[in-house]
């Protein structure tokens, strides 16, 4: 056969689905050595100016180490010298060396593959097994590198299987809400996450470790969100002396509560009591931003910029902008500062906005002129100023309509070089509710009627911040139930808690973690299920035994799935759904939604707050009213829901008892926090039913509901201190959280009290 005729069977089908890209291969050669494999040596070639290609071959190299094979690190054009022994190479172009090596050995055909897919081969000949990785782009290589790299790390060359890989979600990021400075805050900056994270948002070693993480959780892009970033990350030319030097954050005694709107940040209050954390030039800070950004990139990794509107904070007043909507210096400097934020940094993917949060008694079509005057204007100069260049408009349909954004926003969902996309607020403030979510069906109509429209779904974790979490089976279902049709994909970030480096912990490593490398788990199984969704429990097994080697990979993971299943079947039935609605690891929201002075959800909310409507569940005055009326139910009742809890808490509690950290500092906390999850659940589900039995008590007046209720919360309360303890081993006591105020679990242990006395109780045991 014609080289040619190969290249063009076996790789057509490859170039027909990505277009004129680059063919990523990375192969991976054997010589098998029947009796000691695990001994072997391997040559790792591979095309070091691509850096996503270095970034996998790194991980393989470590996890051929890891496995005792002796590695030889060579250029890519040294392929044709190795004719023996276990071969590695990674290579970005369709060399013909590395097309006549894949033939020779015999490769199958590959599958057909989209952008970041890639294929995996095994090939035998004359003694050898060699193992091929083809990519469909730089993304690709590196993603099938990694997966190479893990399979190696967990099972090691006798568990590399052939594969075919794409993504399931185009777009998978996360949601960062970013303190860069008192003077130019985002909407959680008033919070310990947030104080305790501003210096660490100038430290390239944060991200570093940040990006490297994503990359190999298989996440693709990172947006940045703040009110008005543009002073601290650019030099407007009209607009220069608005640029701020230096990091500085405030030393003000803060109050518990500040507005939800996000206004007042400024008060002088704030902002006259400051200390500087670090000395940088505006020009030392666009500096820091390009590296961090181009580090991304070669990680397949994009940057967004995402801000609230109309904010003005750090401005000062300077050329007589403020947060007015008529304002027309505030539009100009809007538009020229967007635009300035593509020509300062050229891996810059994108921006979006969201109108409203501080556009009061403004129209859609007020709000919307406004977005396009600034924004979309911004955008259309950029893109005016640097043809070519691929763009991304990213627009919340946030207190204004999705048609009416369609409408105004035509000239760039029209244009050639920008890619309009929407933004939709998916499960509310909280992803651990339900896997089926009701919020949709009319955003995804309208955006369909206005062009077959694409979105990416906002998925809002305000729900766990301590302890670490993992319930793989969730994700799959939750992202599964997304509608596939209508999206380029998701975001996984908070509103109440900033993911940076961890503040919390009794017992810190040095320096202290980053969040998502604490929250590893948590965090991998969304990238990773967003990218493949069909990845099977196994695989995470596989990855648990190998982190923890000294106990059961199963059983941890079986004990981990339940313990985290608590949160959504709480969630999911005592629904507050913005994130100052309801905070489930302090059982608390602001006063107003708790309907008391604290916050605390006491035993009275627990009956009036209603379920989730993504659920089948029946609220407590609705089961008390058929029960006693005598009607048919048609759903979960809370006292199944009570039992649904109890069952996935007793089972990880059970599970623990067999388990043994071993001495392993990182799996020890790991099961303190199982555990804490668990008992958690217990409090939950004792009060669930301790709720339905007072109120069947308040509407039959048998004594039995009375005595039933009695019990069920005194049980709660018992389990509440076995929570709190637990998590008092762990962590920092009070949290102070930018939605809720404080969270003190031992000052709540007096409202967790209170509910006994409610229901008629006494606390005499207590």
């Amino acid at each position: 056969m014609h080289k040619g005729d190969f290249m063009n069977r076996q790789y057509r089908h490859v170039f027909g689905t990505i277009g004129k890209r680059i063919l990523a291969v990375l192969i991976l050669c054997c010589f098998a050595i029947a009796s000691d494999v695990e001994a072997a040596s391997v040559s790792l070639l591979l095309d070091d100016d691509i850096p996503q290609a270095v970034f996998a071959a790194e991980d393989i190299r470590a996890a051929l180490g890891a496995r005792s094979h002796n590695v030889r690190q060579l250029r890519l054009t040294q392929l044709t010298r190795i004719v023996d022994g276990e071969r590695i190479v990674l290579s970005l172009s369709s060399n013909k060396s590395v097309i006549d090596a894949m033939q020779s050995e015999g490769a199958s055909p590959l599958g057909t593959l989209k952008s970041e897919g890639f294929s995996i081969r095994k090939s035998s000949k004359a003694g050898r097994t060699a193992y091929w990785v083809v990519g469909a782009d730089a993304g690709g290589v590196m993603y099938g590198g990694l997966e190479l790299a893990e399979i190696i790390r967990v099972n090691g060359l006798d568990g590399i299987k052939e594969a075919d890989q794409n993504p399931y979600m185009a777009m998978r990021g996360t949601k960062f809400n970013i303190p860069l400075d008192v003077r130019t805050p985002s909407y959680t900056d008033l919070c310990d996450a947030g104080q305790n994270n501003i210096a660490e948002m100038w430290s390239f070693g944060f991200w570093k470790d940040y990006i490297d993480n994503l990359a190999r959780y298989r996440y693709n892009y990172i947006s940045l969100w703040n009110l008005h970033p543009f002073p601290s990350l650019v030099k407007v030319p009209d607009y220069p002396d608005v640029a701020l030097d230096d990091v500085k954050r405030s030393t003000v005694k803060w109050q518990e509560n500040y507005n939800l709107s996000a206004r007042g940040f400024d008060s002088p209050e704030i902002v006259s009591n400051v200390e500087i954390l670090k000395k940088m030039t505006i020009e030392e800070k666009i500096e820091f931003w390009r590296k961090v950004m181009r580090y991304a990139k070669d990680r397949n990794i994009d940057f967004y910029v995402v801000t609230w509107n109309i904010f003005d904070y750090g401005t000062e007043g300077k050329y007589g902008i403020t947060d007015d909507i008529n304002n027309e210096t505030t539009i100009d400097y809007f538009r020229k500062s967007v635009r300035q934020m593509f020509l300062t940094y050229p891996d810059l993917a994108g921006i979006g906005l969201t109108t409203g949060e501080n556009m009061p008694k403004a129209s859609f079509r007020q709000k919307e002129d406004w977005a396009f005057k600034t924004y979309a204007q911004g955008l259309l100069d950029a893109a005016k100023a640097q043809p070519g260049r691929k763009f991304t408009f990213i627009h919340r349909q946030h207190q204004t309509g999705a048609k009416d954004i369609a409408r105004k926003f035509k000239p760039l969902i029209d244009h050639k070089d920008i890619e309009f996309i929407f933004s939709f607020k998916y499960a509310k403030a909280h992803v651990y509710s339900s896997t089926k979510q009701p919020y949709h069906p009319g955003f995804v109509k309208d955006i369909q009627e206005e062009g077959n429209l694409k979105t990416i779904w906002t998925l809002r974790n305000d729900d766990v911040y301590h302890f670490r979490w993992g319930a793989p089976d969730f994700v799959r279902e939750f992202i599964k139930n997304i509608p596939y049709d209508v999206s380029r994909g998701f975001y996984l970030g908070s509103d109440q808690y900033i993911w940076g480096r961890e503040f919390m912990s009794t017992e810190p490593e040095t320096p202290r973690q980053i969040e998502i490398v604490k929250h590893w788990y948590h965090w991998m199984i969304w990238g990773r299920l967003g990218y493949d969704p069909n990845l099977g429990n196994e695989r995470f097994i596989d990855i648990i035994r190998q982190r923890y080697p000294n106990t059961s990979g199963r059983d941890l993971f079986d004990a981990w799935q339940h313990a985290s299943m608590v949160y959504p079947l709480t969630t999911g039935f005592h629904w507050g759904s913005l994130d100052f609605q309801w905070y489930i690891e302090a059982c608390k929201s602001r006063p107003g939604p708790a309907q008391t002075p604290s916050g605390f959800h006491d035993v009275n909310r627990f009956i009036t707050l209603g379920p989730h409507k993504g659920t089948d569940n029946i609220s407590i005055p609705d089961y008390v009213a058929a029960v006693t009326e005598g009607k048919p139910l048609s759903g979960t009742t809370p006292i199944e829901v009570s039992g649904r809890i109890h069952s996935h808490a007793d089972k990880a509690l059970a599970i623990l008892d067999r388990l043994n950290h071993g001495g392993d500092k990182e799996l020890r906390l790991t099961l303190g926090d199982i555990r804490a999850m668990a008992y958690m659940g217990k409090y939950y589900a004792h009060k669930i039913r301790g709720a339905t039995e007072l109120a069947l008590f308040r509407e039959t007046r048998k004594k039995e509901h009375q005595n039933a209720a009695i019990e069920e919360l005194t049980s709660a309360a018992e389990f509440w201190r076995l929570y709190t303890s637990t998590a008092l081993s762990q962590y920092k006591n009070p949290l102070w959280m930018n939605r809720v105020g404080y969270c003190d679990w031992q000052e709540l242990y007096k409202k967790v009290l209170n509910d006994i006395k409610t229901a008629g109780g006494s606390l005499s045991d207590f």
